[in-house]
């Protein structure tokens, strides 16, 4: 499962005529608002202007940048707009700050990306540019560079930039579905319902991320369900390529789909094609905290031979009574329900009482979303992967 990547949008949008904007968010809006339409030239100006002045950075990044060409502007760009929330945009900051570690990121290549970063803007926002707003945007780089740079520093003090991983095993499940078990060289920490990044050597430099496939084990084995999508890279890699004694890296674990085991809530957990990966995790994670809490989990799928993992979820329901596992399949005959996933579950209904997660494809957590509000689950208990980073993290 390619879930989310901490590179465009952890937080929710930022309302553009919101009266308690500080001055400098105002003005940095107002920038942003102007470049939305020509975005694509912006991104595009910005790289060029870091490797023409900073050639020595152009190793940080993929050979082929069109792959991910445009996260670490997005990502700037996200956390400029968010600058009058500190309690959300920290949070997403030092994660960014973490996660760059393993690029190979110092605290001596901030200055060089504010460089082009001024020059991207100052060239697109003609018409809103001048000297109060390079101010502003001063500023809020400088807030955003140091918070990334502290989170580094004080990662590096317990945790490597990354780990080695070698595959002990390749289970392809279905033509374009493999379930890939990994052993870190070194302790890897983790809490059931995140995720990691991991890079192949096939394409150095190439990071794509993945849910853990299950609660932390006690022979630190870690497992990946992948499918492999058209172009990516990095998945056809590892499905159709990776075998026993090849060696990944393996980047911080993040993400908060993770479980509040503070609450008496049940579970309702939908997971569509590989995205019940994490969810299986959840599962065994209530398990392991021996609280009976119910746990009811929707599995969504086109077809019935795309339920891959459907025997281990039906094992589990087996052994534990506060599980209910109900596989629903969109198109033909199905061992389970008919139909789509968000319909399937506002049947069985109401949820007032559940914690919601989600994953999966992106189409299928907005609908869910949606259906899930519609049923009367506050926003606040319902935990899903960014939708933008997940079509970003995708490959």
């Amino acid at each position: 499962m390619a879930p989310a990547a901490p590179s465009a949008s952890a937080v929710p949008s930022a309302p553009a005529d919101d009266p308690n904007a500080s001055p400098d968010a105002i003005l940095v809006r107002r920038t942003l608002a102007e470049i939305a339409p020509v975005s694509d030239q912006v991104t595009s100006y910005f790289y060029s202007l870091l490797f023409v002045r900073h050639p020595d950075l152009r190793g940080l990044f993929p050979v082929a940048m069109d792959a991910q060409r445009d996260r670490l502007l997005k990502a700037l760009l996200t956390a400029a707009e968010h600058m009058d929330s500190p309690a959300v945009l920290t949070g997403y900051l030092r994660q960014l700050g973490r996660g760059h570690r393993k690029y190979g990121t110092q605290a001596t290549h901030y200055p060089a990306v504010g460089e082009a970063l001024l020059g991207a803007l100052s060239r697109y926002a003609s018409s809103s540019w001048d000297d109060e707003t390079e101010g502003a945007w001063v500023r809020t780089y400088t807030t955003i560079s140091q918070i990334m740079i502290d989170a580094a520093a004080e990662n590096e003090l317990h945790a490597p930039a990354w780990w080695q991983a070698e595959v002990v095993s390749h289970d392809l499940r279905t033509s374009d579905i493999a379930v890939v078990t990994v052993r870190p060289d070194q302790p890897y920490p983790f809490v059931a319902g995140q995720y990691t990044s991991l890079e192949t050597p096939w394409w150095p430099r190439v990071w794509r991320h993945y849910s853990f496939a299950s609660a932390p084990r006690p022979d630190g084995l870690l497992s990946f369900h992948v499918k492999a999508v058209p172009a990516g890279w990095v998945s056809n890699a590892l499905v159709h390529h990776a075998r026993p004694g090849d060696v990944l890296r393996l980047g911080p674990p993040a993400g908060s789909m993770t479980v509040d085991h503070s609450t008496d809530n049940g579970l309702l957990c939908l997971g569509g094609g590989t995205g019940i990966a994490p969810i299986k995790a959840l599962v065994e994670d209530v398990a392991e905290h021996g609280h009976r809490r119910p746990v009811q989990v929707f599995y969504g799928a086109r077809h019935d031979e795309d339920l891959y993992d459907i025997e281990t979820m039906l094992q589990l329901q087996s052994v534990h009574p506060w599980l209910a596992v109900r596989p629903v399949v969109a198109e033909g005959p199905s061992q389970g329900l008919t139909g789509q996933l968000p319909e399937a579950v506002r049947e069985y209904g109401p949820w007032h009482e559940y914690d919601a997660y989600l994953s999966g494809p992106p189409g299928m957590i907005r609908s869910s979303l949606d259906a899930l509000k519609g049923a009367g689950i506050p926003l606040e208990r319902i935990r899903h992967d960014s939708l933008e980073e997940l079509v970003g993290a995708i490959g």
